[in-house]
């Protein structure tokens, strides 16, 4: 319920900028993305987040940038709760660094810019 809550909350807070470029993630390409054995960041968002808006070309950008060494996954934790809740994601957005064994190494909540996001990558393993 407490998800609910902060969800709905930071919606009404960051409503209003155009709509990010990442396509979301399913739950299923994120096991797929855990299980390839490359650095995995996902990001926990809202579509309707003006932050999450704020980082979605850093995580476009780095998506192309590093495609086949590292996965970058966005959620829209309003049509896939149960892996924000997985995650034990509280407030949004969200980032969680995995590492190629899947073991999480870095969580961030709030805005990340691209240079944080490259060193969140490197510390799970990124090369």
């Amino acid at each position: 319920m407490k998800l609910i809550v902060t969800i709905f909350t930071m919606s009404l807070l960051f409503a209003g900028v155009a709509n990010a470029e990442i396509p979301a993630a399913s739950a299923t390409v994120v096991n797929q993305a855990l299980s390839s054995g490359k650095p995995t960041l996902i990001d926990f968002g809202l579509r309707t987040c003006n932050v999450c808006k704020k980082m979605a070309p850093y995580l476009e950008s780095l998506s192309n940038d590093y495609r086949g060494r590292a996965n970058i996954l966005f959620i829209d934790v309003r049509s896939d709760q149960s892996t924000a809740q997985k995650f034990r994601v509280q407030m949004l957005p969200t980032q969680i660094f995995i590492n190629p064994q899947g073991k999480e190494v870095q969580r961030h909540t709030g805005f990340m810019d691209k240079e944080g996001i490259i060193k969140g990558l490197k510390s799970a393993g990124l090369k």
